[in-house]
């Protein structure tokens, strides 16, 4: 199981995960009591209930860069360009905008 933190302006919004049954998104507790900035995107409002999808979620995916910024990343990490839960976590760290993916490792 691939499995990252979700944050928003720097406060811990959510986690999202993969394993062999799809893609998974959940809010954390303590920012479902408190939701300060908001929902990760209109696409995933704030609830209790869990985000699935076979595929990842599309605003996640949406967070990975593409064309020739893709490239670099994909030749200097060596990562499967296929692989769109190591590409969200190793690449979306610092990303455009308030959401920031960090790999639990």
């Amino acid at each position: 199981m691939k499995k990252g933190f979700v944050y928003k302006k720097d406060i811990l919004a959510g986690t999202i995960w993969e394993n062999e049954d799809g893609y998974f998104f959940q809010y954390e507790k303590k920012y479902l009591q408190d939701p300060k900035y908001g929902s990760v995107s209109r696409t995933l409002p704030v609830r209790e209930e869990l985000f699935i999808d076979k595929n990842m979620l599309p605003f996640f995916d949406g967070l990975i860069p593409e064309g020739w910024l893709l490239k670099i990343a994909i030749d200097n990490w060596k990562l499967n360009p296929r692989d769109r839960m190591s590409l969200l976590l190793t690449l979306c760290r610092d990303c455009i905008g308030d959401i920031s993916i960090i790999n639990e490792i």
